[in-house]
């Protein structure tokens, strides 16, 4: 149905506000992470959203804004994640480095919401949790949360965020610090790195760091390719068992359409004709949507809810910890 100029400027002016909120903490969360590099731009932003929803609270004016930023953009943004992916790159890695990745991975997402039901969560707490932990953080807690009919997902996607920004922030110091008790290799730890920690950028601090970045990367956007296969496979399985059926009307699509264009993205920068400079811009494009897009999901996280809620962040813990040692087994077996 197609919309008149009054309708459509009618519509811009009610998310103008929020997404202007959005459009100043992007700023804010560039500055800081200019001065504090460790500190991602997504991470930033999820916490001046929590920061802002605990102090002074979302006004009514600002949600819609921050609504149409958290889904609308952030699908945007998951896409274009794909075009930083080339697939002849991670298979360069080799099948050992790549089994760690799988292996590591697919028991974190198995095991994670085993754990979570047995701690009395709920079932959107831990798969989100077990998604973030498992994939690629705050980006692939998104991506599940607007892939699946999760009956609690606003208070669900707040502890997985919470927990995820907590355990992989404190990754960035822990990490190399083990690596080198450990006596660890650089080509182990770049491994280790990438198949452990949750956000790409905290993998590129600790590579950048320790000498690692390319090999680190390249590994964690292995994990990053396991998203769209992982994401389809649990709407789809959302959709078919009665358990979980949403109402009539209600049930999301099989593959959603961002993660459809997210493989498109990733197959089109495999083919090598996508030119240098637009994939050298696509980072920096990418991180400014997702830092928006986070910011308004950040502003559903109460923080006094999450401090109360233990049991989330012990399995978050307890999922960070599953994933670096299984990781860690895999570099110790094959690496």
């Amino acid at each position: 149905m197609l919309t008149t100029p009054h309708e459509t400027r009618s519509h811009l002016r009610t998310l103008a506000p929020g997404a202007g909120v959005a459009g100043g903490a992007v700023v804010l969360a560039t500055l800081v992470n200019l001065i504090v590099p460790a500190l991602s731009p997504a991470v930033v932003a999820v916490a001046a959203g929590a920061a802002l929803a605990s102090l002074a609270g979302v006004g009514e004016r600002l949600r819609p804004g921050l609504a149409f930023v958290s889904r609308r953009v952030l699908r945007v943004a998951i896409a274009l994640l794909g075009l930083q992916i080339a697939v002849p790159q991670v298979l360069a890695l080799g099948w050992q480095s790549l089994a760690v990745v799988a292996v590591a991975t697919g028991v974190t997402f198995a095991v994670t919401p085993v754990i979570g039901r047995r701690l009395g969560l709920s079932r959107g707490t831990s798969l989100l949790i077990a998604t973030g932990v498992s994939i690629c953080g705050a980006a692939a807690i998104a991506a599940m949360r607007e892939s699946t009919d999760l009956p609690d997902d606003e208070e669900a996607a707040a502890s997985a965020l919470g927990v995820v920004v907590l355990y992989g922030t404190a990754s960035i110091a822990l990490i190399p610090l083990l690596a080198s008790l450990l006596g660890l290799s650089p080509a182990e730890l770049g491994v280790w790195t990438g198949a452990a920690v949750h956000e790409v950028a905290q993998v590129a601090a600790i590579g950048a760091a320790s000498g690692v970045l390319a090999v680190a990367v390249t590994v964690k956007l292995g994990r990053v390719v396991l998203l769209a296969p992982i994401v389809a496979l649990t709407s789809y399985r959302s959709r078919t068992t009665p358990a979980d059926r949403p109402e009539a009307g209600r049930r999301p699509p099989v593959v959603p359409l961002f993660v459809l264009a997210f493989l498109a993205m990733v197959t089109v920068r495999s083919t090598g004709l996508v030119p240098a400079a637009v994939t050298g811009a696509l980072p920096a494009v990418t991180n400014v949507l997702m830092a928006a897009a986070l910011f308004g999901l950040g502003t559903g996280i109460d923080v006094r809810k999450l401090v109360r809620g233990g049991r989330a962040a012990l399995l978050g813990g307890l999922a960070t910890a599953i994933i670096a040692a299984t990781s860690l087994a895999g570099v110790a077996l094959l690496v």
